[in-house]
């Protein structure tokens, strides 16, 4: 079966947002319609955005057709084993042209119970801001549940954390802390399959028929965590040549390599799929059937049975590689 199977790229579904600006068009050339496009879905198995393949044999298949199909030897033995035939990320480029709302995420148990869905956790990898862009991230002061309860809309926005951010920045927001995208940034989104968001607060604005988009105020408050932290971002060195960890958790398991000539790169087989995302400049991945040239902005699914991978590049290239 295996010998169909190679590495896949797909159709990114272009979501209108109400925050959504260019940039996505602008500094990676994806071909976005006129409006507010504020995300570039890459790698979706989120039903109605089921990502099609746009190379080789098996152009025109969706991604729940190949899983089905290939089963391990897509998405890897265990990953096959704890998910079925669901692909377990949702991979994203967000454009803020404005500021998102303020939100949070419920948990596996509470999206399982509300839902019947995953629940999200999520990381941030960010690629280009604009002068003073910030983020909001988690809490600046303590407070209680029952405190946070009697405060305004807008009030609760005063009690957060908002931080400066650059690009190459990475936030890992669990499910449960409060966050938003200020103006001005283009980041990566490496989340759980989900597309659950409880919204908080919203500035008062109309969606684009008038009317004032909907708060989840009810919902929000049994899924936020309201613990204080030291730190919000997410620390991590670059070994040029190497792949270097960014973060490891059950959800997923996200590295980085900053490279230029060529790497070669061994993978025990049908131990997990890998998705790689390109975030500064352009390379090629060779594997023993076929080669894929790749430009900041593209996303590449390597399927679990591949166990080698050549890496070409010119110097300053960035790929993230996102696995289970």
């Amino acid at each position: 079966m295996q010998k169909n199977l190679y590495p896949l790229r797909f159709e990114p579904f272009f979501q209108y947002r109400i925050w959504g600006g260019d940039q996505l068009r602008k500094l990676l050339k994806k071909p976005i319609p006129s409006g507010n496009i504020g995300e570039s879905w890459e790698i979706s198995d989120v039903q109605s955005y089921l990502s099609v393949v746009t190379n080789g044999s098996l152009a025109g298949r969706h991604l729940k057709e190949l899983i089905t199909l290939y089963k391990e030897e897509l998405l890897g033995e265990k990953v096959y084993e704890r998910f079925g035939n669901q692909f377990p990320l949702l991979i994203k480029f967000i454009d803020a042209h404005e500021k998102l709302s303020i939100q949070v995420h419920p948990d596996d148990k509470l999206a399982k119970q509300r839902h019947n869905s995953f629940g999200k956790n999520e990381m941030w990898y960010i690629m280009h801001t604009e002068e003073s862009a910030e983020l909001i991230v988690g809490f600046k002061e303590n407070i209680s549940k029952e405190n946070y309860r009697k405060l305004t809309s807008s009030e609760k926005e005063e009690v957060l954390n908002k931080v400066k951010v650059q690009k190459g920045q990475v936030y890992y927001l669990p499910a449960g802390r409060i966050h938003a995208i200020g103006a001005g940034v283009l980041l990566v989104e490496i989340q759980q399959r989900s597309d659950i968001t409880y919204r908080i607060y919203d500035y008062n604005r109309k969606d684009k028929n008038g009317q004032i988009r909907e708060l989840h105020t009810e919902l929000a408050l049994d899924a936020i965590d309201f613990s204080l932290y030291n730190r919000y971002d997410t620390p991590y060195k670059i070994k040029e040549n190497l792949f270097s960890k960014i973060i490891d958790t059950s959800y997923f398991k996200i590295k980085i390599l900053s490279f230029h000539g060529k790497i070669k790169k061994k993978y025990e087989p049908k131990e997990t799929f890998r998705v790689f995302i390109v975030v500064e400049g352009n390379l090629e991945i060779k594997t023993s059937t076929t080669t894929e040239k790749l430009k900041i902005g593209d996303t590449l699914l390597l399927p679990a049975f591949v166990d080698e991978v050549h890496f070409i590049s010119a110097p300053g290239a960035k790929v993230l590689e996102a696995s289970l």
